[in-house]
């Protein structure tokens, strides 16, 4: 029978479940990535499993997010990264190197791969032909054991591209018109799969860009097919020798299928605040920008960085208008300056910043109030960027730079001829430090501000909670742990991180939830999508929230609950949402044996009334909820 692309790799590294949409199936994983964002509690997890090394064919340790150094948090922790590194025989980058999506791609990548990521955009890979799927850190760090990923099984997205992108429309063009109509929830559940005969039209620095905004759709992931392309990328990067050609057998059947005609595309933009708010850019002419980035894991490539250039040179920025780059990696930025486009950006008024997260994920590069930025970045959640009541907008380099000219948003279609991209310098410099053969020997080193991992008890019998916080659709990991350079650095260290849980909705969350507790969070639609950070479930757990009843969950925060041991449940009427308020008592009898009995159906209490929720849980998930963790559940197995 023909297979699809995401079908084949699935079945060769499948352990565990059959290839059936919503059984739960278990992977081997080849790869894996973590950040320090997200990495330091890996690395802590990883190192409570007792063992002297990783067992995946290949781990990385990226330092990309919390590179500034404004007092010991940080530098302590990147120390920290790289001689846990050394110890347990990771690869290891440190900051100012690059960002792990983009430096994993350039590095190690290969097609056909299984990789997992403690970051949402570890689809980047997918541009390569990997299977690369965000998860949370505790799921990466038991993949850097050696035991498989579960997941339930994905059904997946056809999209089929024909025809060749217009000058000026590029990569990010294709994903915004993707978000544009299926919204940030209209992935979940899915791969994407791109194919047709035009694929062939997009280089794989376009087809990483296009698969890892994919997150933004809440898919599981994304991926294109390994190609001549693709060798050729490999080929560039000497590393020709890991190339296999990959594609979906012709007649497979997707289970559903999106059809996108490049060339009809024109340049869009995403407009506040959500990457869905899609519009053409010729109709938001009037539009005032006064600070433009360019940058991101989705946005910095070599590829993005010359379009820039080729666009700036010989011109200057509008007046009043800041323009900077954060080039994805330092193979990128040495690459621009060889054929001199670092100098044209420097000479349009470019302001050059180091290759890493930065703005994208508030560390550092906030616009002024009132301001509208225009970034290459892949989220404009609200205060994502560091400034209250933010205007972000997103776009490929193309409006970018039309924009930066202009200073209002703008078509770049009106500059004139497109340039052309020409072919990367042969230049591969990289900071990455390779695991030792021995690493047995290493002392971990840990600064004051890493706190032990929280001990987490297992679950009662019986649960009575008092709903502390009600929120609506749409709620992302943002909401509920913030990031930025005042809240990130405190990501090894559990107690003082859990304090700023849903600060900006609720600054009393934090105070309540651990007096009231146990508590329960009640939300709305695709509650947690964005972010696979773990501490937007750990930290309300510490607090004291055993449970979350929502309208329904996004993939990757539902499982972080899971492995933390905080109940996700779903209203089996979502009318049931309006009965619901902050403070009243919802009582959960019998919730454990309910668990462990396999029950689909649930019955609560809320003010002496039956409440009926749904338990989306397979078998292995509600024994790791009665344990209280996935910790728990892996060290009731060691």
């Amino acid at each position: 029978m023909p297979r699809t692309l995401t079908q084949k790799i699935i079945d060769e590294h499948l352990v565990q479940g059959v290839f059936a949409s919503g059984q739960e199936i278990a992977l081997t994983i080849d790869q894996t990535l973590t950040q320090d964002a997200t990495g330091t509690l890996a690395a802590l997890e990883f190192e409570a499993l007792g063992l002297e090394r990783v067992r995946t064919e290949l781990s990385v340790s990226y330092v990309d997010h919390n590179i500034l150094q404004a007092d010991f948090k940080n530098p302590d922790d990147h120390r920290f990264l790289r001689s846990f590194a050394a110890r347990y025989g990771l690869w290891y980058s440190p900051p100012g190197n690059g960002i792990c999506h983009q430096l994993h791609l350039l590095h190690f990548g290969r097609p056909g791969a299984t990789l997992l990521g403690s970051d949402s955009h570890t689809p980047h890979g997918g541009g390569l032909g990997m299977l690369a799927m965000g998860a949370g850190g505790l799921d990466v760090a038991a993949a850097m054991a050696g035991a498989p990923f579960s997941l339930p099984c994905p059904k997946v997205l056809g999209v089929e591209l024909t025809g060749r992108l217009s000058p000026w429309v590029g990569a990010k063009d294709v994903i915004l018109e993707l978000l544009k109509r299926l919204s940030v929830k209209g992935g979940v559940g899915y791969v994407l799969e791109y194919f047709g005969p035009d694929v062939a039209t997009l280089s794989v620095y376009e087809r990483a860009a296009i698969t890892n905004m994919g997150a933004e759709l809440g898919a599981t992931t994304s991926i294109f097919p390994s190609d001549d392309n693709t060798r050729a990328f490999l080929a560039d990067q000497d590393r020709a020798e890991v190339y296999q050609p990959l594609t979906a057998d012709q007649g497979c059947a997707y289970d559903a299928v999106e059809r996108i005609d490049l060339e009809a595309l024109e340049p869009l933009a995403a407009c506040p605040s959500s990457p869905d708010a899609v519009r053409p850019v010729s109709e938001l002419g009037g539009v005032a920008v006064e600070q433009v980035l360019v940058g991101s894991c989705g946005g910095g490539s070599y590829h993005d960085l010359m379009i820039l250039a080729g666009a700036l040179k010989g011109k200057k920025l509008a007046p009043g208008v800041t323009l900077g780059i954060n080039p994805g990696a330092r193979q990128a930025l040495a690459q621009i300056a060889a054929n001199g486009a670092l100098n044209d950006l420097l000479e349009a008024g470019v302001r050059l910043h180091q290759s890493g997260c930065l703005g994208c994920i508030g560390m550092s590069q906030a616009p002024a109030t009132g301001v509208a930025s225009l970034r290459t970045f892949p989220r404009n959640f609200p205060g994502r960027s560091g400034t209250k009541d933010d205007q972000v907008y997103l776009s490929g380099p193309q409006v970018a730079a039309a924009t930066a000219l202009a200073g209002h948003l703008a078509d770049p279609r009106e500059l004139g001829p497109a340039p052309q991209v020409p072919p990367a310098p042969p230049l591969h410099p990289s900071a990455l430090a390779a695991p030792l053969d021995d690493g047995s020997g290493v002392e971990v080193l840990r600064g004051p501000n890493i706190a032990p991992f929280p001990e987490l008890d297992a679950l009662p019998e019986d649960l009575s909670c008092t709903v502390t916080l009600k929120v609506g659709d749409n709620i992302t990991t943002d909401h509920i742990m913030p990031a930025g350079s005042q809240i990130l650095p405190l990501r090894s260290n559990v107690p003082a991180i859990s304090q700023f849980v849903f600060a900006d909705l609720d600054e009393g969350f934090a105070t309540r939830t651990q007096t009231a507790a146990p508590a329960v969070v009640v939300g709305g639609e695709n509650y947690g999508q964005g972010s696979s950070r773990e501490h937007a479930a750990l930290g309300p757990r510490y607090l004291g929230v055993r449970a979350k009843i929502v309208k329904s969950f996004a993939r990757i925060h539902k499982a972080n609950l899971v492995n933390f041991g905080v109940v996700p449940l779903v209203l089996a009427d979502p009318e049931d949402y309006e009965r619901l308020d902050e403070g009243q008592l919802i009582q959960l009898p019998g919730l454990k044996k309910a668990l462990l009995g396999g029950a689909e159906e649930f019955e609560a209490l809320v003010d002496g009334q039956p409440l009926k929720l749904i338990i989306q849980a397979s078998p292995r998930e509600r024994e790791i909820l009665a344990l209280g963790g996935r910790l728990n559940y892996i060290k009731s197995r060691l």
